[in-house]
């Protein structure tokens, strides 16, 4: 039986994956929801994210806080994401160790693979080749949270999961067109072409590259599931199974939230074109029990009117 009455802490919950969770917990009928903004919890400080675990006592963390972005963001920036993320996974598993916090999910993240990885991915093909340069920092700090989660578990028998989401999108998304993931980009650039008299979309690369794709609200109804499954395996990936090219989604897109207008893509070769495929295997997650179940097109569509909702809330 669901024990409603947990106390639960998500770090990260302004986030596109922690509101998410905030979103599932609360339909759930979960009523002890724990968040605190920035200004009030730098996760990146150790001693106070401490003092704030022992204080609050939680019977459960999601980690859903990090530092995230998309390929120019990633490349440029690489300092960033793996100074704060590594700091950020510390604190809070370390943390949740010392306050006596046995269960614990981690959101990882599909970047932690190896650039050139067998298809479809399987979890245990982590640490088995080169990561892909343009996210190897971020990919790393990740990988290390992952690491520390299986450690603690061997050490101290605590019961930290690590859950890697593939391509995630849905409301509260960054669709900054330089810091952002390649399918909120999509979004607002198509979006832009509604009131002009331009009808090109330009795409990085060739258009070719084939990625998963999963909204945000399966990534949580998962989270919210293996929160309640006792025994399971410490990584597991979340995605649908199903890739197609940045030209087929730019295309349905497109055809999605402006059926009357004709878009024509083009293409900036100087650009990057990122891994060549990448889509997981997800026969770990089923085998547990749990299946994605939002449709492509309807998540595309709610996701179109959450961001002209965010963007008149600006």
């Amino acid at each position: 039986m669901i024990n409603t009455n947990l106390k639960i802490y998500v770090a990260g919950h302004k986030g596109l994956v922690g509101s998410a969770i905030v979103r599932e917990l609360k339909k759930k009928g979960y009523k002890k929801i724990i968040v605190a903004s920035r200004k009030k919890l730098d996760l990146t400080k150790q001693l106070t994210v401490l003092k704030f675990l022992k204080k609050i006592k939680p019977d459960f963390i999601f980690l859903a806080a990090a530092k995230v972005g998309g390929v120019y963001s990633n490349n440029m920036y690489k300092a960033d994401y793996l100074y704060e993320n590594l700091a950020i996974q510390s604190n809070v598993i370390n943390g949740a160790y010392l306050s006596g916090v046995k269960n614990l999910i981690f959101l990882g993240s599909s970047c932690i693979y190896p650039k050139k990885c067998k298809q479809p991915i399987k979890e245990s093909y982590m640490l088995t080749g080169e990561l892909e340069p343009t996210n190897d920092a971020y990919a790393l700090a990740k990988i290390v949270g992952i690491k520390m989660c299986e450690s603690y578990n061997l050490q101290y028998k605590t019961n930290y999961t690590c859950l890697m989401p593939t391509n995630t999108f849905g409301p509260n998304d960054n669709y900054d067109e330089l810091n952002s993931h390649f399918f909120p980009a999509l979004i607002k650039k198509i979006h832009k072409l509604k009131n002009s008299k331009k009808n090109s979309l330009v795409l990085w690369g060739n258009g070719k590259a084939k990625r998963e794709v999963v909204h945000v609200d399966d990534i949580a109804n998962a989270c919210v599931y293996f929160m309640n499954k006792k025994k399971k395996p410490t990584l597991i990936n979340i995605g649908t199974g199903k890739d197609f090219t940045i030209e087929y989604y730019a295309k349905l897109i497109a055809k999605t939230i402006l059926p009357q207008k004709k878009i024509i893509i083009k293409y900036d070769f100087t650009k990057p074109n990122g891994i060549k495929k990448k889509v997981m295997d997800i026969s770990l997650a089923k085998k547990c029990g749990w299946k994605h179940k939002i449709d492509l097109k309807k998540s595309i569509l709610d996701t179109y009117q959450s961001y002209i909702k965010e963007s008149k809330a600006r």
